[in-house]
């Protein structure tokens, strides 16, 4: 494809976080915002607690789970969780990505947890679900954002587990089914498949692992940020909207907005379909495309938020590694230029390839508008490559 098509996606935000505002979204929105009060204001708390509330009823968060809103983002709910709750027992880290691996390097690296298992896959697939030990605490991301493969369900984690379970769901909140039985500790954060602001993350504890943190203390010191406990009980202001530390409530008000937005739409149910639909987008795209493909092998492990491709084209899989990863950025680098979509390269850790977001603030049309343009980077980039001999 030689010639430009005539549509372009009206909206050219495909990010994998920060990700798309909602459609509709305007400063405006956040004239409600707190700013220059206090968070700990009667009016600041109260804005708090109500973002935590709407997220319970979004989200479909049982009533006996907590819920904090946390600093430093999903990985700072993550780290929360990893230095308070392990060590109690032994501990199974499953990766097939980079954040998992970043979890793994955790546990080995920075806790030193003697009895830790790393259970891999490469990018593309998924661990043997069916070998997890759950005497042991289990971390896994429920989404991989970075391989576009995730957990189908949460059929797999038994109901009389001996440890708890610790899930990275931040690319799968609001888009995917979180199975919350299942689930001890869940993390996410605003700017994933809400479309929020950065630098928050939220924390939700089942009464397992609040009974765990009431029980054990680490044997290593807590920073002051990732205490939740005092004198052998839970704070639980932390989970009524006095955060630990100073939050922003530009961000919160953002947020609250998102949530809102997403009672519009629907809710939980209305936030699923929409990514579904944004997905089969693609996936029709994929089925009639010879030079590209999925990274995931499995339609059911498919993320249906960070969608994540290899190019498949036997002249461009014949290139050497340096060589294709500058191919699928030469992709990226043309659609970025043309102002048609912006940070869709694959991430760094990944196989070459491209990485597209199609959750629930994403419009459908804006991706319909977006494959052939796909097409035409593709041809182009190809073009320039050198003629066999």
């Amino acid at each position: 494809m030689t010639t430009q098509p005539a549509a372009r996606p009206r909206v050219n935000h495909f990010s994998s976080g920060p990700c798309a505002k909602r459609p509709g979204w305007n400063l405006k929105n956040l004239e409600k915002a707190l700013v220059g009060r206090s968070h700990r204001s009667k009016p600041g708390k109260a804005r708090l607690k109500h973002a935590i509330e709407l997220t319970r009823e979004v989200l479909g968060v049982p009533s006996n789970y907590l819920i904090g809103i946390v600093p430093a983002s999903d990985t700072g709910a993550v780290e929360m969780a990893l230095w308070s709750l392990l060590g109690a027992r032994g501990v199974e880290v499953l990766t097939w990505e980079s954040f998992g691996e970043g979890w793994a390097t955790d546990v080995v690296k920075q806790l030193k947890l003697k009895d830790a298992k790393i259970t891999k896959a490469p990018y593309g697939e998924l661990p043997d679900l069916a070998k997890v030990d759950f005497k042991n605490d289990v971390i896994f991301t429920w989404n991989g954002t970075t391989s576009g493969v995730r957990v189908p369900n949460g059929d797999w984690i038994p109901a009389n587990r001996e440890g708890l379970t610790i899930c990275d769901a931040t690319s799968a909140a609001f888009a995917q089914n979180l199975d919350f039985a299942k689930l001890d500790v869940v993390t996410y954060s605003w700017q994933k498949v809400l479309g929020g602001e950065a630098a928050h993350g939220m924390l939700i504890l089942s009464p397992r692992a609040v009974e765990r943190l009431e029980s054990y203390t680490p044997a290593w010191p807590l920073p002051k940020i990732f205490r939740m406990t005092k004198g052998g009980k839970l704070i639980t202001g932390v989970f009524e909207g006095e955060t630990i530390n100073t939050p922003s409530m530009l961000c919160v008000e953002d947020y609250v907005d998102a949530l809102e937005w997403a009672k519009s739409v629907g809710s939980l149910k209305g936030l699923q379909d929409r990514a579904n639909r944004n997905f089969a987008v693609l996936a029709k795209w994929v089925e009639k495309t010879p030079w590209i493909d999925f990274l995931a092998k499995k339609d059911a492990e498919r993320s249906n938020t960070s969608v994540c491709f290899e190019v498949v084209d036997p002249a461009i899989k014949a290139l050497p590694a340096d060589a294709q990863n500058a191919f699928a950025k030469q992709l990226a680098s043309l659609l970025e230029k043309e102002n048609v979509a912006l940070d869709i390269g694959h991430y760094r850790d990944a196989p070459p390839g491209l990485r597209i977001w199609t959750g629930a603030t994403i419009e459908a049309s804006d991706l319909e508008a977006l494959t052939p343009w796909l097409d035409w980077a593709f041809a182009q980039a190809k073009s320039t490559l050198p003629k066999a001999a």
